[in-house]
This record gives C-alpha cells, structure tokens and sequence, in this order.
C-alpha cells in the first residue's frame, strides 16, 4: 500500500492554473495531431490530474467532484481539449474503482495511469469459459493515444432477444487504434476509434451494466468511500462540466486581453472598449459565465454531499444533475459565442484562441450526455411527474 501527501484543493487548481500556460501554447500543436502532445501528458501527470481520482491506497488523492470542476475550469482556460481529456480520463478511473479490488490491483500498479472509455454498448460480448470474448468497435474514445487501459461497453446476448449491457476493462495492447478522428472541434483530443477482435477478457473484469448504473459495486475497499459510492452518471457528469465553464472563461480572458488595442471599424469610436454595445456584450457574457459555474458547482457539491451522508439519490436529484450540467454548458456556449460575436473579423485567424474555443464549445454541446436540450427535456419529465425516458440517469 502506498502513502502520499494528499494535496488541498486549493493546491491542486493552483497546479492546473500553473500548467495551462504550457496547454495554451501547445494547443495548435494538438490541433494539427489530432492528439494531445506527450509534454501536454507529462505536464498534466506532473500537476497530479492524472490521480485525482485514484484510490489513496495506490497514492492517488481520492479528490472530491468539487476539486475536479475546479481543476477543469484551469485546465480549459489553457486548452479545452486537454482539460476535455483529462475529465474523460476521471471517469474511467472512477468506474475502475468499482470492479474488485484484485482488477484495482491491476490496473494502478501504473504510475498515473489513464484509463480512458464509453457508455456506449456498440461491441458483441460472448460468453466463454473464463469471461467473455468481445468483438466489436468503439467510437470518440477521448485520449486513446495516450491511454493505458480502456472500459468498454459490450452487449451480451440474452434470451427472448434481449441484450444486457457488460461493463468492461481492457488492456489498450489489446485493441486496435483506428485514427479517424478528423473534427472541427475538440480536435486536441485524439478521440479515436478502438476495435477489439476475438479480445479475451476475465470474469473478474466484467461487470453488468445495470447493476452499475444501480449502484451495485464490486469494490469493498472503496465501499465506504463517499467519493465512490455515488451513482455513476452524476459523478460522470460532475467529472466533465468543468470544461465548459473553463472554455467560457478562457473566452473571457482571450477577450479581455484584446480589448485594448482593438477599435470598432467603420464608426466614431477611438477603441471598442468605449461602445455602449461592448459593455452590454461584456456584462452578458461574463453573467452567463458566472450562471455555468454556479450549475457546474451545485452538481458538484450536490454529488459530494451525497456521498458523504450516504443518503440514497432520489429520481429527481438525478434528473437535476444532469440538467444542472446541460445548463452549465449551454450558458457556457452562450457566453463564448457572445464573445466571439464581439472579437471582430480579425478573430477568425488560427491564431486567435477564440475561434478554436469557439469550435470546442459547440463540439462539447453536442455531446450525446451533455446536450442541454437533451438533459433539459429529461428533468422536465421527471418535475412533471413522469418516468425518466433513459437508464442513463
């Protein structure tokens, strides 16, 4: 078992907002790979983000889904796709927390291990003695390139037609990288396709879906953890918002820091800071932004409060978490696009970051998990007294 000095949260953002210089920098490089740079990775593995979600007995920091907002929003103001990355990292790791302690053995023997993964059930799980054989390919699998192991999702033939769902972990030597990741935005992220081919995987490293999805766990370990016992698709969501908001703020900043020099073509004003429409862009723009963080932290402290009481969830505070992340992201698009709308024809040169994070919001926004509309509709179901239209709550 190891031991390690577990830093605060405070420290811990300190480190990303250290980092995101170097994220800012190397972003266009990312953009071009279509992957993060390996100095991105060493540089996020050096700030810690790569343990936030180990367990403490693997020297990992067991940090709460407060300090993971917190350390994305730094993160994002240097690059979306890196803190994007990072947080889809967070998730995989949580749920390898919930297999059985020999498979957390495994898996964190590496030092700042990634482990990155999918909800979706797009591959074919065959049972053999032993475990399970999978076939089958998996789509936007976020940092794949530099992942150590990968959770996959394969669904299992059952009786009367029907399919149950395995959740499992898989070694990243053991499947084939496919890279057609070729996106307008988040294109940083490396999120390519992985097919896995007559991949033999242990029983032990298997677990059913909807037995996850209820909150029934393999770990005794992490059981009485309040950062594991939570459900999965809050934590899941908590894990990612803090992208968005980061993006808004990297929008403001970005913003702010050209404002001095820039006048308003074709009118009377000397500089745009001094037009009456700026100050309204301005004012809006930075509200909603403050808006995305106040969702971003109600699901955080919503999750963690949670999972120290140990009280069960109700449907509604699980409709309310994904509708709080479908709002942060929306008023976090809101926000970039207003300051864009306000950067001039100048902006749209590659070498202005709001362009780039301009395209990453609107990839995020997209995203099946955090579409506002999406998770909007899902939480009016539920306040209007009908049954969630979904397991993925």
């Amino acid at each position: 078992m190891l031991t390690a000095d577990i830093p605060t949260r405070a420290q811990l953002v300190r480190r990303a907002a250290e980092v995101a210089p170097l994220l800012r920098e190397n972003a266009p490089k990312a953009e071009d790979a279509g992957r993060l740079q390996d100095e991105t990775i060493e540089a996020l593995a050096g700030a810690g983000v790569f343990r936030l979600r180990v367990p403490k007995r693997y020297g990992g920091y067991e940090a709460d889904t407060r300090t993971l907002v917190d350390v994305a929003t730094e993160l994002a103001r240097g690059d979306g796709a890196a803190a994007w990355t990072a947080s889809v990292y967070w998730i995989p790791t949580f749920m390898t927390c919930l297999f059985p302690d020999s498979v957390q053995d495994e898996v964190f023997a590496t030092p700042d291990v990634r482990v990155c993964g999918t909800l979706s059930p797009s591959a074919r799980a065959t049972p053999v003695e032993g475990g399970i054989v999978v076939n089958g390919r998996w789509s936007f699998v976020s940092g794949a390139p530099h992942a150590h192991w990968q959770e996959v999702i394969a669904a299992q033939e059952m009786a009367h037609g029907q399919h149950l769902p395995l959740m499992a972990l898989v070694p990243m030597d053991q499947l084939e990288i496919v890279d057609d990741w070729d996106t307008s935005g988040l294109r940083g992220t490396g999120s390519v396709s992985t097919v896995a081919k007559d991949v033999f995987i242990p029983q032990e490293r298997v677990l059913p879906l909807p037995a996850v999805l209820t909150g029934q766990y393999a770990s005794q370990l992490n059981a009485d953890s309040p950062v594991y016992r939570a459900p999965l698709l809050p934590v899941a969501a908590a894990s990612s918002v803090g992208t968005a908001v980061g993006l808004a703020r990297a929008a403001q900043d970005v913003f702010f820091e050209r404002l001095p020099d820039r006048t308003l073509t074709y009118t009377w004003y000397a500089k745009q800071a001094e037009a009456p429409l700026t100050h309204l862009q301005a004012s809006e723009a930075v509200l909603k932004a403050d808006q995305a963080e106040f969702h971003a932290h109600r699901l955080a402290d919503l999750v963690d409060s949670k999972g120290l009481s140990g009280e069960e969830w109700t449907v509604l505070e699980r409709a309310r978490a994904r509708a709080d992340m479908g709002a942060a992201v929306r008023l976090a698009k809101e926000a970039v696009d207003i300051f864009a709308s306000a950067s001039g024809g100048s902006s749209v040169y590659r070498d202005v970051p709001i362009q780039r994070i301009t395209r990453d919001i609107q990839a995020m926004s997209l995203h099946a998990l955090m579409n506002p509309n999406t998770n909007a509709e899902l939480y009016g179901r539920v306040l209007c007294g009908q049954q969630p239209n979904t397991l993925y709550i």
